[in-house]
This record gives structure tokens, sequence and C-alpha cells, in this order.
């Protein structure tokens, strides 16, 4: 239930794949924050944004694939409070900005760099785009979590998460209640500065997603009104769960990014 594996079994699974897996964790501002890397330094970089609950190995088939590894080194971090970063310790959309910001920066090779973010992944994404102007050269939002309204007002959460209630909630499921609470107000702030976005966003949402609304897909291509350009890609039976059931779909937008 933490949703995380080891970093000695995730190396040894990847060798078996014939594919050389780097996994790091390193110390910003105190917080120590966890990440795996596979490819090429001199290749320009995938960064990889896992939902809630979630760890980087939500994207291991990507990070194996031959395709995608002849054009890109890839990374794929767990976020603040999952996997090994700290695991249990939530943060604010605002607060993991800051200790993933420095991490950008120290691995930024001189190549372009995109970003892709599922779910909750997805304002995050653009939260890390929008804190590190011109980094990024491209966004992908898979089935993100974008628009405060379609955010119900969940106010029995902080009872699991406030009170002895939450030693009830098992694994990552609880850093994952206690930064839903946060998202609403996340967005409300994310909403203010989307219009810093200036680079391209490329948009893939199930048209049956009964977890995040088909609607923030809209909402996104809405408000992103200074992106160079908002492709939206609706895929009309998908669920949520698009990064597993639409692997070969998304692979190619994500080699399109840099033919």
């Amino acid at each position: 239930m933490k949703f995380r594996i080891s970093d000695r079994k995730a190396r040894s699974e990847f060798a078996r794949a014939g594919v050389q897996l780097t996994t790091e964790t390193v110390s910003i501002h105190g917080f120590r924050l966890h990440y795996v890397k596979t490819g090429k330094d001199t290749l320009p970089t995938l960064f990889f944004i896992h939902g809630s609950p979630g760890g980087w190995d939500a994207f291991s088939r990507y990070l194996k694939d031959s395709a995608l590894l002849d054009r890109f080194r890839m990374v794929a971090i767990d976020r603040p409070g999952f996997g090994y970063s700290e695991f249990g310790s939530a943060r604010n959309l605002e607060q993991q900005s800051v200790i993933i910001s420095p991490l950008l920066a120290r691995l930024a090779n001189g190549q372009p760099a995109y970003i892709v973010g599922h779910s909750l992944g997805g304002p995050m994404a653009l939260r890390l785009a929008i804190d590190n102007a011109g980094y990024f050269t491209g966004i992908v939002l898979l089935a993100g979590s974008l628009d405060p309204e379609e955010e119900k007002p969940e106010k029995w959460r902080p009872f699991l998460y406030k009170t002895p209630l939450k030693y009830l909630v098992p694994g990552a499921f609880r850093p994952s209640n206690q930064e839903l609470w946060y998202l609403k107000k996340d967005l409300l702030r994310l909403r203010e500065d989307l219009y810093q976005v200036r680079c391209a966003v490329h948009i893939l949402h199930g048209g049956k997603d009964n977890m995040v609304p088909v609607g923030n897909a809209w909402y996104a291509r809405r408000m992103l009104i200074n992106a160079s350009r908002v492709d939206v890609t609706i895929l009309p039976e998908a669920n949520h769960f698009i990064p597993w059931t639409h692997f070969e779909k998304i692979r190619q937008v994500l080699l399109d990014l840099h033919p």
C-alpha cells in the first residue's frame, strides 16, 4: 500500500530488461528527494510526475522503452511524501515545487526538457513549468486534475489526517488524503498563474474518466492562453488510467515531442 519499490529491486528488474537504472536521493533544503534516471545524459530530458497516491515506478514501462531511450534521458521523481521522498510527509503543490525545482537545475544539460504529469501530477507539472520559466519546451498532461470547480468540497478529509483516525488510513493513502485536501486551494492559486505557461502543451484525457472528469481538459485549453500551442486528445472509451491502458498512444505523443 506504499506504492513503492526498493532501489535494489528496481535496478535488478531494469537490468533484466537490459536497461541501466540510476537511483539517487538528494538533499534539498534539508529534504531528502528521491528520483531515478535512465538513458544518456547528453540527450533531451523527459521528466515524469506521478499522481496521488503513487511513485516513480508508475512510469517504469516508459523508462524501459527502447524507442524513448533512443531519444531521451528520462527522469521519474517520487513527489514529496511518496515513495522514498520522506514518505508520509505531504505538502501542497507550491511547497513541492520549492523542493523539486533545484533538482531541475541540477539535471539541466543544455538540451530541451519536457515534463509529463498524470492526474495530480498534471497541476504539479504546470506549477513546475511556471516556477521555472523557460525550462520546459513542452508539457504533457495525462488526465490532469486542473479545474478547481471540479474539485468537490470533501470536508471529511481533515478528519483523516488531523485526528487519530489517520492511523487507520493505509500506506500512501495517508499523504494522498492530505494533499488532496490542499488541492482545491492549490488549483485556485494555479489558475491565477496559468497565463505564464508559454511552451507547447499536449493534453490527453479519457472520455469516461470518472475520477478526474474530462471537463478538466477543456478547462486547461481555455486557460492556457499564452501557450505556444495546446493540443487536446480525448480517448473516448478510456478511464483515468491512461498511462497504462494507452501506452502506445502516449509513447507516440512523447516521441513526437522531439522528432
